[in-house]
């Protein structure tokens, strides 16, 4: 039995040894067939494709000038690794000489110090500056001691990047909008940005040790390929005289806090401006909301061309229909409706448009369509579509608001209430569509921000025609009503201080109160709202214009009149004196003492010519001019423009100014809101560093 057991402790040995190494082997083989797995997952995540993102596409005015453009820069890297030393060593000394004297932020001992701890630290994606670069620097930087080598043997990496740059700075800038990286955005960068952006490209790269990814290569899998340009219907031009206008009147009083003016092509509905601005703490104004599509507001008198021409189409008046205005006071339930003036006795329906009778306009649409026929009215105007929003191409139009009877809110009040423009909601680009139709014999087409997609050589890939909205808001003979009685209100009415002998506008005035707090009056305070629209020539209407002014809380009244016609009229002015088809009056002025300003040669050039002022041309192939005026006519000036020195920009309008500065890498500040460049610091001829800030002084 001894034995025995004996004999079973030694198998028992063995067995166990058998057990303990075969788990091993096991074991070993798991491993094997795990870590394998792990390294060819290891490998697979080492190495992605990842996007290389394409050109934006530029935003041009309708005549082809840039307001949005994509400018490439590139951020430059080095692979300290793949240069031997004997190379490496050879040109350490002279790329640090080259990159101090370039970025001028530190010494060659510095970045010679920086570059060999990297080198030993066996950097393969070391950044060699964090300023970005444009493709002029590129160059020069490719030209560098070991960079030149190429990037197998000197490591130079470099990668695109893209900055959108608005050569016009601030100009219409809520319209052209924006759109961030993360795909927030408003205005037409936004609304057309799947043309706008491209198809970005593909390339393979390799994650470091650190986390970051670098390029396995400067070769592409797929190119990018570049976004097209936006052809809007903004003109420079009278966007910029409908911002000065619109921010000169403004800065009147401190009590403004917000306005808006759009212009638009009567026939087209071609949008050649829309200026929104607001002011700030520092009251300074800008473009910081969109006022004209997206705020909806109790429009007040302007809307008293709704009411006229239902009751001209209905048939219920005429322009020479007697009204009972009394002394401008007339009480209808528990409302008191006042007239700004005191009353007229009875005048004509065209005097109360005039005259922007409330008494007048409440009482005639008392008179025809309460207590039974509201729907009747109602209809009218839902049948002008003031009930519908328009559908713009861009986003954020806030929607119109009119009751109907049986509403909620609808009331024994309504009627009078919304005849006079209250109890409505309608934004100042709703308003300007009506008038709009009114000059366009009728028909009511969609206002256009855009009207073509071209690619990047500038061939036509797609056109946005004008989209009828309305073919007749009403019948010819109240049409021909309506002009004669928004001719009158300027010729004779609440605007005649903006009536003129050279060309004749037609429109309307309009003042009401702003709900603030839930009221339109707390502690005395009130917010107004000031307005006129209309369109000229009145004979031949070309443009439709609407300037709008807000107010802050005062205890002060504001009036269309004397507030927002003003601005109107100097936005109509300009478009007057620019046009060569009109009166040659203005012209003729503009002749004897002509103030023109220096820029581009052939726009100078184009300017004179409509205007027939003689010009004793630059001979000389050259980009910017200035000018003279000289024995009544005028003389252009050769200016020089020199890589390495600052440019003369004086008697130059601001926005030629900063295109030409801030394209030679210059920090623009300027003082003064309109003129020209009267003097400028530093001074021409001064040497040229890149990022300096440049400033200049506006004036008249």
């Amino acid at each position: 039995m001894p034995e025995n057991n004996h004999i079973f402790r030694r198998i028992g040995r063995v067995y166990w040894l058998v057990v303990f190494f075969s788990a091993i082997i096991m074991g070993r083989i798991i491993y094997l067939q795990f870590d394998t797995d792990l390294r060819i997952e290891a490998q697979k995540i080492s190495v992605k494709q990842e996007d290389l993102p394409a050109l934006r596409g530029n935003i041009l005015a309708n005549d082809g000038r840039v307001l949005a453009i994509s400018l490439p820069y590139y951020e430059l890297f080095i692979d300290c690794t793949v240069a031997p030393d004997s190379v490496f060593n050879k040109h350490i000394g002279a790329l640090s000489a080259a990159m101090a004297k370039f970025f001028k932020d530190k010494t060659a001992e510095q970045y010679k110090m920086e570059l060999t701890k990297a080198r030993k630290e066996e950097k393969r994606y070391k950044r060699l500056h964090p300023r970005l670069v444009s493709y002029t620097e590129l160059q020069a930087v490719k030209n560098f001691p070991l960079l030149k080598l190429g990037r197998n043997k000197g490591g130079l990496i470099v990668e695109q990047k893209s900055r959108r740059k608005n050569p016009y700075d601030r100009l219409a800038y809520r319209t052209i909008g924006w759109k961030n990286a993360g795909g927030v955005g408003v205005g037409i960068e936004d609304a057309f940005d799947s043309y706008l952006r491209g198809t970005p490209g593909k390339r393979m790269v390799q994650r470091l040790p650190g986390g970051e990814w670098m390029p396995l290569s400067s070769d592409v899998d797929m190119s990018p390929r570049d976004g097209m340009n936006v052809v809007t219907t903004l003109d420079v031009d009278i966007q910029d005289a409908a911002e000065t206008a619109l921010r000169a009147q403004l800065r009147e009083t401190p009590v403004f806090e917000a306005g808006t003016a759009i212009v638009m092509e009567v026939a087209t509905g071609e949008i050649r401006a829309i200026a929104n601005m607001k002011r700030h703490a520092n009251g300074s104004y800008d473009e910081s909301f969109n006022y004209a599509i997206g705020w909806a507001t109790e429009p007040g008198s302007t809307f008293k061309l709704a009411t006229l021409i239902a009751l001209l189409e209905d048939s219920h008046m005429s322009l020479s229909t007697p009204v009972e205005v009394g002394n401008g006071q007339w009480r209808y339930y528990n409302k008191l409706f006042n007239d700004a003036h005191a009353g007229s006795g009875v005048i004509s329906l065209q005097e109360v448009l005039e005259q922007s009778s409330n008494v007048g306009f409440a009482k005639s649409a008392v008179q025809h369509y309460a207590k039974g026929k509201e729907k009747q009215f109602v209809d009218r105007l839902y049948n002008m579509n003031l009930n519908k929003q328009i559908g713009l191409q861009i986003k954020g139009e806030a929607s119109p608001t009119i009751g109907y009877p049986g509403d909620k809110t609808w009331s024994g009040l309504s009627i009078p209430m919304m005849a006079m423009g209250y109890e409505v909601l309608l934004t100042p680009m709703h308003t300007l569509t009506l008038y709009n139709a009114v000059a366009n014999n009728g028909k009511m087409v969609k206002p256009k921000f855009v009207k073509a997609i071209q690619d990047k050589r500038g061939v036509t890939q797609k056109e946005f025609s004008t989209e009828i909205i309305s073919s007749s808001i009403c019948s010819p003979a109240v049409l021909a009503e309506v002009h004669k009685a928004l001719r009158g209100t300027v010729e004779k009415g609440t605007a005649k201080k903006i009536n003129d002998s050279r060309y004749h506008i037609s429109g309307k005035t309009g003042t009401s109160r702003l709900v603030f707090d839930g009221v339109y009056e707390k502690n005395g305070f009130k917010k107004h709202q000031a307005s006129f629209v209309g369109f000229f020539p009145s004979e031949a209407p070309k443009y439709s214009a609407i300037v709008v002014l807000y107010s802050e809380k005062t205890r002060d009244n504001f009036y269309g009149a004397t507030w927002a016609a003003p601005a109107f009229k100097q936005i109509a002015d300009k478009l007057y004196v620019a046009d060569n088809d009109w009166n040659s009056t203005a012209q003729a002025e503009t002749k004897a003492m002509p103030l023109v300003k220096g820029g581009k040669k052939t726009e100078v050039e184009e300017v004179l010519d409509k205007l027939n002022i003689p010009l004793q041309p630059q001979p000389e192939e050259v980009q910017w001019v200035g000018v003279l005026s000289k024995d009544g006519h005028v003389q252009e000036v050769t200016k020089k423009i020199t890589a390495n020195e600052i440019p003369s920009v004086v008697n130059m309008g601001l926005k030629d100014a900063l295109f030409l500065l801030e394209n030679m890498d210059l920090e623009v500040r300027f003082s003064g809101d309109k003129g020209r460049v009267l003097r400028q610091s530093p001074e021409a001829g001064t040497k040229l560093v890149k990022g300096q800030q440049i400033f200049l002084e506006l004036g008249t």
